[in-house]
């Protein structure tokens, strides 16, 4: 049975993460699987096969520790990246697998012969480092620590294309596999009880994401603040946690938004409430693929996103709206629907198929 690691941040309530725990449940039969993260004790954690081992550097979440350290930790890392990858990751593995981009790529990229090495790409690499001195510096050193892996995995063409054109002539080969998530565990999850109900007078927009200046929450408030301005009522629920959290909080009181765009903070069944609500958003300013959309297709929910590279994973999906990238364009497409109380674009249910995804995963875990 092969040995495999798969590194990332934490296990917190985020998309990747929550891709790993599934994709680790699905293929630990098949493969002797080991997670390694920075920060431990993430609320995902509890949701691994116990065939599963977990190792981590620290034994506490990222959120208990002070600004200071979330600094200081990745520079540290990086400094001492070999020290660092002797004592956490070496050892007996076939596969290396560095699940997501930053400290963790630049960890797993230490060099060993005896072992194969996989980098899983989530984000458009262009916008996640901004346009700044810093982001020029990362970009040359992650160039020189992406060339260390044999293969590079994309979770969409778009991410790949971008990545080509900012990495140009680079020596690992590439592979897009999308997202896999267990359909099953969100059919059923989204059927557990919650106490909270969505206002059944008005249209519910409901949107599950971290709070990041990359999800445009703050845009959303200020469209949402345009459409209660001009009389088209609305709620809008956000589901997530994340850096951004208090600037938000102020922005709605600021904009006396209390009543109808609410922070709901993170759930770790979010399921019911996308089932529940009327239409599911992903208005980000960018995207990479967007697991949260492969869980609103399981449950048939209505889906608007904008213009990034998510519209791969609702290409073949009916009940979408894909709108242009900028705030005018949301603000029309929300009104069009609040003013005409569309709560679906397409009547026709689509069933659910991503084993072609497994058989993608094990294909190349298995590759000598």
């Amino acid at each position: 049975m092969k040995k495999i690691i798969l590194g990332i941040t934490s296990l917190t309530l985020g998309g990747a993460e929550r891709v790993l725990v599934d994709m680790a449940n699905r293929l630990c039969d098949t493969f002797d699987i080991t997670i390694f993260t920075i920060y431990g004790k993430g609320e995902l954690e509890k949701s691994l096969n116990d065939k599963i081992k977990v190792k981590r550097i620290f034994d506490k979440p990222y959120k208990r520790f002070s600004q200071f350290e979330k600094i200081k930790i990745p520079l540290k890392i990086l400094c001492f990246q070999k020290q660092y990858y002797k004592k956490y990751i070496q050892g007996n593995y076939d596969i290396e697998i560095a699940f997501l981009e930053g400290p963790i790529t630049r960890l797993f990229s230490t060099k060993n012969k005896n072992t194969k090495k996989i980098a899983w790409i989530h984000n458009d690499i262009s916008k996640v480092y901004g346009n700044g001195l810093k982001a020029k510096l990362k970009l040359l050193i992650d160039r020189r620590i992406y060339n260390k892996y044999q293969k590079l995995i994309f979770v969409s063409k778009d991410n790949q294309e971008v990545f080509d054109i900012r990495y140009p002539n680079m020596k690992p080969t590439e592979e897009v596999i999308y997202n896999y998530i267990n359909a099953q565990k969100v059919i059923e999850k989204a059927e557990e009880k919650i106490d909270f109900s969505f206002d059944n007078h008005q249209i519910n927009f409901l949107t599950v994401a971290r709070l990041v200046e990359q999800k445009g929450i703050d845009r959303l408030i200020r469209i949402h603040r345009e459409l209660i301005a001009n009389h088209y009522m609305n709620k809008f629920y956000i589901i997530g946690d994340g850096p951004e959290k208090e600037k938000l909080e102020k922005l709605i009181k600021d904009e006396h938004l209390q009543e109808t765009f609410f922070l709901l903070g993170a759930k770790e069944n979010p399921y019911p409430y996308m089932k529940q609500a009327d239409i599911f958003c992903l208005l980000s300013k960018f995207e990479g693929y967007g697991m949260v959309l492969e869980e609103a297709k399981i449950l048939n929910k209505p889906i608007i996103i904008t213009n990034t590279a998510a519209r791969e994973a609702v290409e073949n999906y009916r009940n979408t709206v894909i709108v242009e990238n900028d705030e005018h364009e949301i603000y029309n497409k929300l009104k069009y629907i609040i003013e005409n109380n569309i709560k679906t674009f397409d009547e026709k249910k689509q069933t659910y198929d991503n084993q072609h995804i497994i058989k993608k995963l094990e294909k190349l875990l298995k590759e000598e």
